[in-house]
């Protein structure tokens, strides 16, 4: 059920006795999101823009879910990015759900898709040839210094397939859903490309579909269930 607050904005609370909303947020901007370099597990911080990102993403959520989100009802993915975003939207001390880590984009990790289209010599594509499709020359470990000075450590390995993610994203669903069948909702802070899939996972599709997604960095999603059916309630807001 939504219903509209003070200042005209349209407030998202679920209806007494039913299902609880699945709420996707994507954190904030990080240099590697700039960049365009692929950002899996590398362990990168927010920019001073996606910290003020991640704040206003906070008060989005809580213009859409005025009465907040229940303890134990608020997971973010492990990785820093993730958590920062958690934390200055308002979540401090929310749980850890290792299945909503980022998709391991392997031998991709730390490199762009200009940069992996002439390593490969084929226009590559992460959706169509995931990462193992990528010479396997470009596996290794290295550290990159970012613009503030910081050194992140990069592992370039084997990497996940299309296909493992999903399962992976299947597996958090999993978990979480028997908060949202009592009537809670649950918040979940992580990546793009993982929330994307994990979309697909909720909706009964290909995972391919994902890549239909367009995800911005601090936006949140809406998922719930209609009918009996899982659907997308609000995309990208």
């Amino acid at each position: 059920m939504s219903e509209h607050t003070t200042d005209g904005t349209v407030a998202v609370e679920s209806s007494r006795g039913g299902c609880g909303y699945l709420v996707l947020l994507r954190h904030g901007q990080t240099v590697w999101s700039e960049s365009g370099q692929h950002t899996g597990r590398t362990d990168i911080p927010l920019t001073p823009t996606g910290r003020q990102q991640a704040v206003d993403a906070g008060q989005r959520l809580r213009e859409a879910f005025p009465r907040g989100f229940e303890p134990g009802c608020v997971f973010s993915s492990p990785l820093k990015r993730a958590r920062q975003t958690a934390e200055l939207a308002g979540f401090e001390g929310c749980g850890v759900l290792d299945g909503i880590a980022e998709w391991d984009y392997g031998r991709a990790e730390g490199r762009t898709r200009q940069q992996l289209s002439k390593a490969g010599g084929f226009e590559w594509d992460i959706w169509r040839d995931g990462p193992r499709s990528l010479p396997v020359e470009l596996e290794g470990d290295w550290e990159e210094t970012l613009p503030n000075g910081e050194q992140v450590h990069v592992h370039n390995g084997e990497g996940e397939t299309l296909e493992q993610a999903a399962a992976r994203a299947k597996g958090a669903i999993d978990e979480i859903l028997p908060l949202i069948t009592s009537g809670r909702n649950v918040l979940l802070v992580a990546h793009a490309h993982i929330l994307r899939i994990l979309t697909s996972q909720w909706l009964g599709v290909d995972p391919h579909f994902a890549r239909l997604l367009r995800l911005d960095t601090a936006h949140y999603s809406v998922l719930s269930v209609y009918k009996g059916d899982h659907v997308i309630e609000r995309w990208n807001a």
